[in-house]
């Protein structure tokens, strides 16, 4: 899958997802600083699925209405790398076909799925 993965995304989590053969970009590496709708437009122009731990990108996407592809936010606490990196690879495997123009919040114990309005 393609994956643009926002700079407050782990590192280990982008490395991993890539050693596991996903097309994933990461802010860090590429333009570190940028702004969210930024983030979200060059998401959007690639075609990307947005990875991210910031709940602001939800204000961008539903109240704001800018256009995205999709958009996962991992919510775990900061020394939960090895679960959100084991659901996250649980979402891909199980639901990807469900990640496309929706909003997905992965947890420890559930995804939520909120399909987005597209144009």
């Amino acid at each position: 899958m393609k994956f643009l993965a926002d700079e407050c995304c782990d590192a280990e989590v982008v490395v991993s997802l890539r050693e596991d053969g996903h097309d994933i970009l990461y802010i860090t590496e590429s333009k570190p600083g940028i702004l969210d709708e930024e983030v979200l437009k060059k998401a959007f122009d690639e075609s990307r699925i947005l990875l991210t731990e910031d709940k602001g990108f939800g204000e961008l996407v539903f109240h704001l209405r800018k256009p995205t592809r999709g958009i996962v936010l991992l919510r775990f606490d900061v020394q939960q790398t090895n679960l959100k990196l084991l659901r996250l690879r649980q979402l891909i495997q199980t639901q990807s076909q469900k990640l496309k123009d929706s909003f997905v919040v992965v947890d420890t114990e559930k995804f939520r799925f909120r399909r987005l309005k597209t144009a």
